[in-house]
């Protein structure tokens, strides 16, 4: 038995909310690792959809444990809203099930007000941020001035700390003409939510230590992609955050021998949502269509996202950084009925052939897919949930991608629906 993490192999968006259902139904505990409510996943459950931001997708499955990890950052106002939401809908969350972090990083009132001053302050520059303030409540942690979900159970504490940040915040915010915050409404604010966080707050290490030395079944859950990562991303058009498998250890208090199997998630295609390079973005009818049929607009935003397609040298880059194991293939269906579908295979940088996504800005700009032409298949893959029911020209694209990419498709999504899904490895028993 082994552990597992999953991440986004991509720009994020990749379909993981589906995947981590579908191995949540065998996990016992489900920890979420990095991140904020910046993030979302939308899963299908007999009919039913949830949109899931903070919460781990665990949530939704009676008798699983979930864990929102000290890598998390967590905007305690919009943690409550979604379990509120979530209750709505008949689904149970309780001190029981759910876990946060005591040294999990608060996001407060004024790190989204930050955020929108400074992206507009960007101009024509913007890096494409959600302005829900992730990176600065990331910024403050980094800084030794962030809130801790531990500090609310210390009033008279929580309040020195609340200055001695908004004694740096409220200067910029002066500078770039926005409305400066007062200690008084954050401490009022937070003081009216503490017995509710705090009725969820332990010491998620130990709790996830216990059940991995009583043999329970863990999954670690990423948020975004790979290529969002603030170290091996399209910087500066990047997350906060470390968005890669090893950020699992970290964010969640485990050693790093204990994530076992990484899984990337990975769209038969690419999208990006917001700013940055992306290489293989389609500016045509053909873009047009596969975003349509995708339905891609961001779960948290509702921004539509940019479309291209697969690209190869991505995905492989990420699996040798990331230490991906096997990737979960995810809509297949999409690419149903195109007459031939490209893949890039290398990139062309001022005439020189590469097989990598370079660190420069300036190069990144510059790179021109070079790409293979698949033939495309008439017949429907969407719904399949065996090789049989699969197009005989979808099965050599699949396999095609394996050969690019260095690593096995150990899932094929076929369609939202968590049937709809043919496993070719189980990440469990890898």
């Amino acid at each position: 038995m082994s552990n597992v993490a999953v991440i986004g192999s991509q720009w994020g968006d990749e379909g993981k909310g589906k995947i981590v259902d579908v191995l949540s139904s065998e996990a016992d505990m489900v920890v979420r690792f990095q991140g904020g409510h910046n993030a979302g996943h939308t899963l299908v459950i007999d009919g039913v959809t949830y949109k899931l931001h903070l919460l781990p997708s665990g949530i939704v499955r009676p008798g699983k444990m979930s864990i929102i990890g000290n890598g998390v950052v967590v905007d305690p106002k919009a943690l409550l809203e979604e379990i509120e939401t979530v209750k709505g809908q008949g689904v149970d969350v309780s001190e029981d099930n759910l876990l946060l972090a005591e040294n999990a990083t608060l996001i407060l009132p004024v790190h989204p007000a930050l955020d929108i001053a400074m992206e507009e302050a960007r101009g024509a520059k913007k890096i494409g941020t959600t302005g829900r303030g992730i990176g600065l409540a990331y910024e403050d942690k980094v800084a030794r001035r962030g809130i801790r979900v531990c500090d609310l159970a210390h009033s008279d504490h929580l309040k020195e700390r609340i200055e001695n940040m908004l004694d740096h915040h409220n200067v910029l915010l002066k500078g770039m003409g926005a409305e400066e915050m007062k200690v008084t409404d954050i401490y009022d604010e937070l003081m009216g939510m503490a017995d509710q966080i705090l009725s969820y707050s332990g010491v998620a290490w130990k709790a996830i230590d216990d059940a991995d030395k009583a043999g329970k079944k863990i999954l670690f859950e990423g948020a975004q992609g790979h290529f969002l990562d603030v170290d091996h991303g399209t910087y500066p058009f990047v997350t906060s955050s470390n968005t890669v498998a090893a950020q699992a250890a970290a964010g969640a208090g485990v050693g790093s021998k204990k994530i076992g199997y990484v899984l990337g998630i990975t769209k038969a295609y690419t999208t990006r949502v917001g700013s940055g390079p992306f290489p293989t973005e389609l500016h045509d009818d053909i873009g047009e269509e596969i975003g349509k049929k995708g339905h891609e607009f961001g779960t948290s935003t509702g921004r539509k996202r940019r479309c291209g397609w697969f690209d190869s040298v991505l995905v492989r880059q990420a699996i040798k950084t990331g230490g991906i194991d096997g990737i979960a293939l995810t809509k297949m269906d999409v690419l149903d009925g195109f007459d031939e579908i490209k893949v890039c295979v290398a990139y062309d940088l001022n005439g020189e052939r590469i097989d990598y996504l370079p660190a420069s800005t300036v190069d990144q700009a510059n790179i021109k897919p070079i790409y293979e032409t698949i033939p495309g298949w008439k017949d429907t893959s969407q719904g399949a949930r065996s090789w049989a029911d699969i197009p005989a020209a979808a099965v050599k694209y699949v396999r095609h991608i394996e050969e690019l990419i260095e690593a096995p498709v150990a899932l094929l999504s076929t369609s939202p629906d968590r049937d709809d899904t043919i496993l070719m490895q189980d990440p469990f028993r890898a």
